[in-house]
């Protein structure tokens, strides 16, 4: 499977959430990227963030943004590793 530009975007903005504490989320602005929000509607379709423009994760956007963070420090320990 390939990532296409908007699964991307996606992992981008679920990266961006700091889950060190459920009373943080995110508001994309109207002025923001168009990617990102699209990226944050997208999200909220899929039932991982709990409003159109960011908001806050749901149980499920938790732990998807949990394993994207986790795999981001495997990849990113891993490439140090490498250099």
């Amino acid at each position: 499977m390939t990532l296409t530009p908007d699964l991307i975007d996606e992992i981008d903005l679920l990266l961006k959430f700091d889950l060190s504490s459920a009373q943080v989320g995110l508001k994309i602005h109207s002025n923001a990227a168009p990617e990102m929000i699209a990226a944050a509607s997208r999200l909220h379709a899929k039932g991982l963030v709990d409003h159109e423009d960011g908001g806050f994760l749901t149980p499920l956007g938790h732990e998807a943004a949990e394993h994207l963070q986790f795999l981001q420090q495997i990849l990113t320990a891993g490439s140090a590793a490498v250099s």
